[in-house]
């Protein structure tokens, strides 16, 4: 009977087996899996960290700013909105100031959806939102250009213009404005989680390249009694400083970022919202004086003035954010101007307080002049509101522009340098293995 011949593989496992029963086999076998493991460790830590500095110069470069630009274009609208009604109140006296504001808000907020409709993926909600607000400004500006052209005319109609333009606005134009924002904040929230966490693969790997390192140096002392592998131990150290340059690296990377977004995203976020709310609050104050009661809302069985009511609401908030901010701010350059906001919110309470009392009363001219006068006015108020928190976005602008890019510039170089500190930590592993190879010829 003719032997069973012997399949390729198992003539290879043989083979294999052969070889490392002898010390030149399992040298060799030794140098393939410490070129394998230190290979490994520097294309693992050049690919994580590649992501993670895209990620962290998407969140500098891209998501915030389309973020804080979202919330401008909600800026924008909402004071528009407050504009318009301003100088439909004016009537035949609206200044130049007040006209050119309306003008502006609806220009930053047009060039705004062009750089948001240029950034948005096709098909996302984001584009939705775009499209729709893009749809809906020129509506909305056309309804203000009626409201105003009747109002000069001496035509009551023109309030009901003005009030059909400002529920366009609030129920249409916000929300998707608002939506817009959301969706913005959502990148930016998933770029912040693609930069920081540690790349616990490429340091997995990176120890174990140590400790085979550190066993192959205890092995080749123990057979040769020789202290020191000049290849193994020129490895270790390239392998040593790869692995404390990609901890010690992302480490500053991470604090960098989770700074910019303690300290520059979330008081970015708040102030953003306090302005809204102070600008949809000074809105409804106007809003209310076009009205002149026509607008009425019931809640827990009481009648309110619809834009009284929202207006309470919107100072709520607003004082809700001005605490959160002051809370937030780290510094006094930070913390000054929302303190003065505070301020001048206090004051804005109290001259509508006046004001609304003179309206109730059926003084609708001293209301009038208390909401737009010249002097001792709401308007002083608001305007002051708005500055203070202008200056404040700006400081927290600043400080996340900053840390962001102390974050981003940790990074910089460590893809690039762990493949190559890789290379040569391999090279020296294979000539230190080759130097004791050469022994046996």
């Amino acid at each position: 009977m003719t032997p069973r011949r012997r399949t390729a593989f198992a003539e290879g496992v043989g083979q294999v087996r052969a070889a490392v029963t002898t010390e030149p086999g399992r040298l060799r076998l030794i140098g393939a899996v410490l070129a394998v493991l230190i290979v490994a460790f520097g294309a693992v830590t050049a690919w994580q960290m590649t992501d993670r500095a895209a990620a962290a110069d998407d969140v500098l470069h891209r998501s915030q700013p389309l973020s804080s630009g979202a919330a401008d274009i909600y800026r924008s609208l909402a004071d528009a909105n407050t504009a318009a009604a301003s100088g439909f109140l004016a009537g035949g006296q609206e200044t130049a100031a007040s006209r050119a504001r309306y003008e502006s808000d609806i220009r930053t907020a047009a060039a705004k959806l062009v750089t948001a409709a240029a950034n948005s993926e096709p098909g996302s909600p984001s584009e939705a939102a775009v499209a729709k607000l893009n749809k809906l400004l020129p509506e909305y500006k056309g309804l203000v250009e009626r409201a105003s052209v009747y109002n000069r005319q001496g035509y009551p109609v023109g309030g009901a213009y003005l009030r059909y333009a400002n529920e366009k606005m609030q129920k249409e134009m916000l929300p998707a404005a608002e939506d817009l924002y959301t969706k913005e904040n959502g990148r930016l929230s998933s770029d912040y989680a693609d930069a920081t966490p540690y790349p616990w693969a490429a340091i997995v790997l990176g120890l174990l390249a140590l400790l085979a390192l550190g066993w192959a140096q205890l092995r080749h002392y123990r057979r040769t009694n020789r202290l020191l592998n000049h290849g193994l131990v020129a490895a270790s150290a390239a392998t040593v400083v790869t692995l404390l340059w990609l901890v010690v690296g992302h480490s500053f990377a991470r604090a960098g970022l989770d700074g910019s977004y303690d300290h520059g995203v979330r008081s970015l976020n708040v102030l953003h919202d306090a302005r809204i709310a102070s600008l949809k609050a000074r809105g409804n104050e106007n809003l209310s004086l076009v009205s002149r009661g026509a607008e009425t809302v019931t809640v827990d069985g009481r009648t309110y003035d619809a834009y009284y009511y929202d207006f309470d609401q919107d100072m709520t908030a607003l004082a809700k954010g001005l605490s959160q901010a002051a809370a937030l701010a780290d510094d006094q350059a930070g913390s000054k101007p929302v303190q003065a906001a505070q301020g001048n919110m206090k004051v804005w309470k109290e001259r509508h307080a006046d004001a609304r009392s003179e309206d109730e009363n059926g003084d609708y001219q001293a209301a009038l002049d208390k909401v737009i006068g010249d002097k001792g006015a709401t308007a002083e108020c608001f305007d002051s509101v708005d500055a203070n928190l202008k200056n404040a976005l700006a400081h927290e602008e600043r400080e996340f522009q900053e840390r962001a890019t102390d974050g981003r510039d940790a990074m910089s170089g460590l893809p690039i340098g762990a493949a190559m500190l890789g290379v040569a930590a391999a090279s020296g592993a294979l000539f230190g293995i080759g130097r004791r190879l050469s022994e046996y010829r």
